[in-house]
């Protein structure tokens, strides 16, 4: 049977290490190493839709699950392993890293190759064009969404998509409020706005409150950052999105 090694990485839309090939690496069965990263998922309440695939083995012709990850959620993995088992995962990406960077492009040799190339590279262009143009149409909508209907659009769980953009430095809180606001930088670049709403107290006094809420060139570089299908975003869609 071929191992994970074999697998043509120059075919991979994006670069990635399959749970088979950690498992072999680490000398683990990969069932356990496919427990493991469930687990992982759960931890970090992330869905494993578009990680778990369906791999057929070519000796018993047996579907299997295996999961594809990329580098970030591979190191996040193996944080938990031996150094030894770490030091493995690590060498191995770097391989792939630098054999993808090799593979990026070959000289073609003569005119056959040439033809082939450009055919090629016509054929990438013609498949990516519905992919940009929908890039395109949500970075030209109008309009934002709260940060839970953003979470749902990245396919992530809301205090999952908080944490995340948290940590990304899009929004913070302020001591002592609840509120979520956005970052100037993301402010000042259109990836966020500010709501404003002015709420009565009991005692008849007025205060205003700031709901930070992504815009529709925010939720496409969301998108395009975690490696997501852009989803469908008018103004209509952000006229009734949760506030």
């Amino acid at each position: 049977m071929p191992t994970a090694k074999d697998i043509d990485i120059t075919k991979r839309s994006n670069l990635t290490m399959s749970s088979r090939e950690i498992a072999e690496l680490t000398q683990k069965e990969h069932r356990h190493v496919r427990r493991d990263i469930s687990k992982m998922f759960n931890d970090l309440e992330m869905s494993e839709t578009g990680y778990a695939q369906i791999w057929t083995d070519p000796q018993n012709g047996q579907n299997y699950e295996e999961f594809l990850l990329p580098k970030d959620l591979t190191l996040t993995l193996i944080s938990g392993y031996n150094v030894r088992l770490r030091k493995k995962i690590i060498d191995r990406w770097i391989e792939l890293e630098g054999a993808g960077q090799r593979s990026a492009f070959t000289v073609p040799r003569n005119l056959s190759e040439a033809l082939r190339l450009a055919a090629d590279q016509a054929e990438q262009i013609e498949v990516m064009k519905p992919v940009v143009a929908a890039y395109n149409r949500l970075a030209k909508a109008q309009g934002s969404v709260c940060l839970t209907d953003a979470a749902k659009m990245c396919q992530m769980k809301p205090q999952a998509f908080i944490r995340y953009l948290n940590a990304e430095h899009w929004i913070y809180r302020r001591v002592g409020s609840p509120a979520w606001i956005g970052y100037a930088e993301h402010l000042d670049n259109g990836d966020l706005e500010h709501k404003y709403t002015t709420v009565q107290r009991d005692d008849g006094t007025e205060k205003i409150t700031t709901q930070a809420r992504v815009t529709a060139q925010g939720v496409t570089k969301l998108c395009l950052k975690l490696g997501i299908p852009a989803p469908a975003f008018d103004k209509q869609e952000a006229a009734h999105a949760t506030v």
